[in-house]
């Protein structure tokens, strides 16, 4: 078996004084080892994150920033073959789903090396003689926890941001990625321009360093995308030194199906909607509100769209649907759709269900109709999606909104005027009209409610990481 794959701390790769296993979960068999990382290198990492801060002109050389954010997205270029090959076989997701994770994160990198270059301030004589200007400047040491399901894009779509606006980074890398965290670190220590201290990885089972990086006073920013109840804690801790934090958190996305929805392009759709990384993705469109006048048939559609959806291994090309991170996601995903049937809150459309002892999960469709039962109020994070009738459009919001989610929604409808007027009202951060999971890195993501606090991708990400300091200037 190879080397351990290692962390990236202070411009070093790194080892650690426990180690992991990383397995593949389409079969259960390890597949290599990992740096595990604890209390020790969580400490190193934020204080070369602290010292590079402190101690370098990162945070002032715009010039530096933009070279190095290019040379990471040229280095992730030339890689991406192997990047793709390593999520498909560590991740679980299939090829095509790999790659798309790949072609989202080179182009992030080149627009937040863009903004480096872009970003202004203000400057105004309020009064005769007196000249007042606001300048964004880079908010200190920038804490990155990234979550397994797509731990390449969502550690850049994090890291970019505040590497564009000076920040240094301290960042935590989940262990069930343990290989392709290691491919990360071995890219940025082959960054040419990228200075010592500047961003600090590490691999991590526990939680020495999510905990230190929201305890320290050396840590001035959280970035968190993860569940939920998770960012309560975090938001918690965070309070202790009124430490920003910016939060990407759970998600329930209505995918909200008129009566005049082109059918033909709704249900190919909605089907990937729900199997997309195996509906580990918190934009999954796991709750499906079609009108009574096409209910039935878009039910009928989506059961054997559902059910001829190819689920096997992420490294074969004929998958269509790959594995669950590993076998006890899957038990728990079966048992949370389980106890929905046997409660009576649910019925099955399609009873999909877990592959016996392994990290397969076969899709689910569950006919329900209180918006009240926990298979609606709760995020399931697999291949599962709820079925719900609305007769009208006040009918349609008043259950899109009926969680405590907000993140994402999707309307269904070729009238012009019916998304408009829905879409205003639904309290969702993204909404698509016929259309689902179109991001960019030109326009902000993130959630209402309790899906999160903040926003990255665009350029509002940058002013999670900054804070703005006006200068006043009298003249004689």
């Amino acid at each position: 078996m190879a080397d351990p794959a290692l962390h990236y701390i202070n411009g070093e790769l790194v080892g650690s004084a426990a180690s992991g296993t990383a397995t593949d979960p389409a079969t259960g068999a390890p597949i290599g080892t990992f740096a595990d990382g604890g209390a020790d290198d969580a400490a190193a990492a934020v204080a070369a994150a602290r010292a590079a801060f402190d101690r370098t002109e990162w945070s002032r050389d715009r010039a530096l920033r933009h070279r190095v954010l290019l040379q990471m997205a040229d280095l992730l270029e030339q890689r991406s073959g192997a990047f793709i090959e390593a999520l498909a076989r560590e991740n679980g997701k299939t090829l095509a789903e790999a790659g798309f994770e790949i072609s989202l994160t080179i182009p992030k990198l080149r627009y937040y090396a863009a903004l480096t270059l872009t970003e202004a301030g203000r400057a105004a004589e309020v009064a005769p003689g007196l000249i007042q200007r606001s300048v964004p400047q880079a908010a200190g040491v920038a804490g990155v926890i990234v979550p397994w399901n797509s731990p390449v894009v969502l550690a850049v779509r994090s890291f970019a941001p505040a590497l564009a606006a000076g920040c240094t980074v301290a960042m935590k890398l989940p262990a069930q990625t343990g290989l392709v965290n290691g491919m990360l670190h071995q890219l940025l220590a082959d960054t040419p321009d990228l200075p010592a201290g500047v961003v600090n990885s590490v691999t991590e089972s526990g939680s020495a360093l999510a905990e230190l990086l929201v305890a320290s006073p050396d840590v001035d920013v959280i970035s968190y995308t993860g569940s939920t109840q998770v960012g309560r804690i975090i938001m918690a801790g965070a309070a202790a030194r009124l430490k920003r934090v910016s939060l990407e958190l759970g998600g329930k996305s209505p995918m909200i199906v008129f009566p005049d929805a082109d059918l033909d392009v709704v249900v190919p759709t909605l089907t990937a909607a729900v199997t997309t990384f195996a509906g580990q993705f918190c934009m999954t469109g796991s709750r499906i509100l079609a009108h009574a006048d096409i209910a039935d048939e878009l039910a009928s559609r989506l059961v054997a769209s559902l059910s001829a959806v190819t689920v096997g291994p992420g490294t074969d090309p004929a998958s269509q649907m790959g594995a669950m991170i590993d076998a006890a996601n899957a038990a728990r995903v079966d048992a949370t759709v389980q106890a929905a049937l046997d409660d009576g809150s649910a019925t099955a459309l399609l009873r999909g269900g877990q592959r016996a002892g392994t990290a397969f999960y076969e899709p689910s469709l569950l006919a329900v109709g209180d918006v009240t039962a926990p298979i609606v109020q709760h995020e399931v994070f697999g291949p599962v999606a709820t079925f719900e009738t609305f007769t009208d459009e006040d009918d349609a919001v008043a259950r899109a909104n009926a969680t405590d989610y907000g993140l994402a929604a999707s309307i269904w409808s070729r009238d012009v005027d019916v998304p408009a007027r829905v879409g205003r009202r639904l309290e969702a951060g993204t909404v698509w009209t016929n259309a689902w999971a179109v991001v960019t890195d030109f326009f902000e993501e993130g959630g209402f409610k309790q899906s999160g606090v903040g926003r990255l991708n665009g350029v509002a990400a940058l002013g999670e990481f900054q804070e703005i300091k006006t200068y006043v200037q009298a003249y004689a």
